[in-house]
Formats: C-alpha cells, structure tokens, sequence
C-alpha cells in the first residue's frame, strides 16, 4: 500500500506528471487528483477509468496521439513509451502474415477514421487485436467513438493500477 500511500501525498504536480503517462488528455490528471486521497488501489482505478469515460472527444484524440500503433515498434524511453512496450508484448509472438494483416488493417482503419485504431493490447492475442480490428472496421463513426473511449479506459486503468502496485 506503500505506493498508494506515496501516490496521495505527492505534491500535485509530482501525481500528475505520473498520470500523465497513464492518459495524455489534457484535464484527465486534475479530474482523477480531485478524488485524492483514494481509500485503495481499486478506488484510484475506478476513479481514472471513470473520468477517461467521461472525456469530451477532442480529449480523446489528445489521448490517442501518444499510443503508438498496434504491431509497431515502439520508440523512446518515455513512460508511455515503456507502458506501450509492456501491453504489446504479445506482438513479439506474432507470425509474419499476422503482422502484415495488422499492418494492412492499421491503414484501412486511419483510413477510414482518421486516427490510430486504439485497442487494449494486454490479455489478448495478436489474433484476437486484428479479428477487433476487422470486426470495428465496419463501425459507425458514433459506434467506434464509444468503443475508442472504452478502450482507453481501460488501458488508462491498467496503467493507473501500475502505478500503485
């Protein structure tokens, strides 16, 4: 609990630099600092995974400019950088014709949405991002939103719970 402990008695700025690296929406570290103290880790989470739901678009697409593509290689030793590292691991596994489909399927998706295709990497195979890939290819733009904006909760709550634990 020691990390918790630590994450809410940081000066405000030292807290949100460290959120920062969680979710890179511009009022996302105040809005989850105004919940401090947090009771426990489960609480803290909650409260991030909440407040990224809650995030206007253009936010969101702040959001979205620091996630790399999925199947690429990720550059830089900043925290995101190194998050991004971690939750893609799975993709060192990955065969050349899925690589290449992934590939194909990141184009058509900026294609067709003028962003990057943003998925929770961690728990799931390189075959499992690229059939989520295919299958939200065929949203809606309202429809894909609302999944991007999932999305980024949830990878935004692991990396909260990261740094706490």
């Amino acid at each position: 609990m020691a990390a918790l402990d630590d994450f809410n008695a940081d000066p405000a700025e030292q807290a949100a630099e460290a959120l920062r690296a969680c979710n890179a929406a511009p009022s996302f570290p105040g809005r989850v600092l105004a919940g401090r103290p947090f009771p426990d880790a489960d609480a803290l989470v909650a409260r991030a995974e909440e407040v990224a739901r809650a995030l206007p678009w253009d936010e969101v697409s702040a959001a979205l400019a620091a996630h790399p593509r999925i199947g690429e290689r990720v550059e830089g030793s900043s925290a995101e950088a190194q998050a991004s590292r971690r939750e893609q691991s799975a993709m060192g596994g990955a065969d050349g014709e899925v690589r290449a489909a992934l590939l194909e399927g990141n184009r058509a998706y900026e294609e067709r949405f003028d962003r990057v295709f943003l998925i929770r990497a961690a728990g799931r195979s390189p075959a499992e991002m690229l059939a989520e890939l295919r299958r939200r290819l065929g949203n809606d733009e309202a429809a894909e939103r609302a999944e991007v904006t999932e999305q980024l909760a949830q990878i935004t709550g692991l990396r909260v719970r990261g740094l706490v634990s």
